[in-house]
């Protein structure tokens, strides 16, 4: 490579609070009528005075945090001066030179990516284009929705890294509660500023921005296709032109919606009908301490202590760290395994043997039927109780492994107990050596081709004759007691 990229990424995320930013009105992104959430204040009418949201900026500490960011002791609002149809005020309530966090990072990969500052604003409303229609509407619905900004340091290197570290983030405020941070419906939507530098040099190039990417996947084909395009410019002998562009998903491509010659001037000044904020602890408005012990266990550090305490895979415990519900249920039927193994007396590895089989189960039986009613975990109907049992069950023999889909599923669709399901639908395994040893007679007897190959030493065969012993006990024969009788039979 000739170039190297340096990336860095503005972040959006809509908060979670019950009312907008700076009034009373309703803050719900599912409102389907336009213009039904707006009042005065967010649609900008002369002499309406904003108060802040309280919780909003709770929500953004608690963020800044999370992210290990330094939280100010003094902040305050500014207005960004702008024109735009959907932003009625002529100006948005932003933050400029005092933010409320500052110098964080998020770990991407064993990297720390520097998290520059974050800070709260006010989102703008909505323009529709009525397709053929000579004029567009506007939908201010959204308009005054608390909308927190981080900005990353320009630390990032490739796609992949930017897109991980947008999800990283995206699990981040997800733990915290503070944002659904869906990126379908707008919640969450990212800005990448790129460019490229000849390997080996200190000057960063002319950064070009990319507007409003929905997806992850956007996100990094994007930066791939800036990557391609401004080196093709450079190799040409041509200039990087600081620009802002959009981006194309039907066409896999950027596109330029406007050139900055210099950086915009939004005229910033700090916003008069607001108050400055003092956070420190003698203010007594805001428990920085409070707020900091409320944060839950973080994403990484759950996954890194699933694989320390629970002996789980990496990706494993990656899976359960981004679910929260289905890692609240996986560590709920441990607890009732380990009562039953300290009821026991026994262990010697039990345990992890028997939390191993969890994991195993619950992420594909259960995941696979979770998928195919679309259900999330806490529609589950197998408590974590039956779930346990279930897993002694099949650890005890009691039931194959067939029959453990058969029960699982059933499990499943009615919530029914282990064991009762067990007799009603005939799975208990067969673990009786003289009945197993009157099935393999019948199977010798019936593949003697399959003996002779064994005999041969085509060690595969044994596996035809279990499989053909499995078959003709119905499912139900224990296959390592078969296995056994099998292996004694022909020696």
């Amino acid at each position: 490579m000739k170039y190297e990229a340096v990336i860095g990424m503005e972040v959006h995320v809509e908060l979670k609070t019950d009312s907008k930013m700076f009034c009373t009105c309703a803050n719900n992104s599912d409102e389907t009528q336009p213009n039904k959430n707006v009042c005065p204040i967010c649609m900008g009418h002369p002499g309406t005075l904003p108060v802040a949201n309280k919780k909003a900026i709770e929500y953004v500490i608690k963020t800044g945090l999370a992210t290990d960011c330094q939280i100010a002791d003094f902040s305050k609002f500014d207005r960004k001066n702008y024109f735009y149809p959907d932003l009625p005020k002529g100006y948005q309530i932003s933050q400029y030179d005092k933010p409320f966090c500052e110098n964080g990072s998020i770990l991407v990969s064993d990297k720390k990516i520097g998290i520059t500052r974050i800070h709260l604003e006010e989102d703008t409303g909505k323009l529709l284009h009525p397709a053929g229609a000579g004029y567009s509407l506007v939908d201010l619905n959204r308009a005054g929705t608390p909308l927190m900004e981080l900005v990353t340091e320009p630390e990032i290197t490739s796609s992949a890294e930017a897109k991980e570290f947008c999800k990283q983030f995206q699990l981040i405020v997800r733990c915290l509660g503070v944002s659904d941070a869906d990126m379908e419906k707008g919640h969450m939507r990212c800005e990448v500023n790129i460019s490229l530098k000849p390997v080996g040099r200190d000057k960063f190039g002319t950064k070009v921005e990319v507007k409003n990417l929905n997806s992850f996947r956007a996100v990094e084909r994007s930066i791939e296709y800036e990557i391609k395009r401004q080196a093709e410019v450079l190799d040409e002998g041509g200039v990087i032109s600081q620009e802002t562009r959009g981006w194309n998903a039907d066409k896999q491509e950027t596109y330029l919606q406007r050139k900055k010659e210099e950086a915009h001037d939004y005229r910033y000044f700090p916003e008069p009908d607001l108050p400055p904020l003092d956070l420190t602890k003698e203010a007594g408005v805001f428990d920085v301490e409070k707020i900091k012990n409320s944060i839950p266990e973080l994403p990484l550090l759950k996954k890194y202590r699933f694989i320390n305490q629970y002996k789980l895979t990496e990706e494993n415990a990656k899976i359960f760290s981004e679910d929260k519900e289905l890692a609240n249920y996986f560590e709920d039927i441990i607890s009732e395994l380990k009562a039953w193994v300290d009821a026991k007396g026994i262990d010697g590895g039990l345990i992890d043997h028997l939390t191993k089989l969890t994991a195993n189960y619950i992420l594909t039986e259960i995941q696979r039927l979770l998928y195919v009613e679309n259900y999330s975990v806490h529609c589950c109907k197998i408590s974590a109780e039956n779930f346990a049992e279930f897993i002694t069950l099949i650890h005890e023999g009691k039931i194959s492994s067939s029959g453990a889909q058969t029960m699982l599923a059933e499990m499943f669709a009615t919530g029914g107990d282990p064991s009762n399901i067990l007799d009603e639908k005939g799975l208990t395994q067969m673990s009786d050596v003289g009945e197993i040893e009157k099935i393999v007679e019948e199977v010798v007897e019936a593949n003697l081709k399959s003996v002779e190959d064994y005999r041969a030493g085509k060690e595969n065969a044994i596996k035809f004759l279990v499989g053909q012993t499995m078959k003709q006990s119905k499912g139900k024969a224990n296959p390592q007691i078969a296995e056994e009788i099998l292996k004694r039979k022909l020696r």
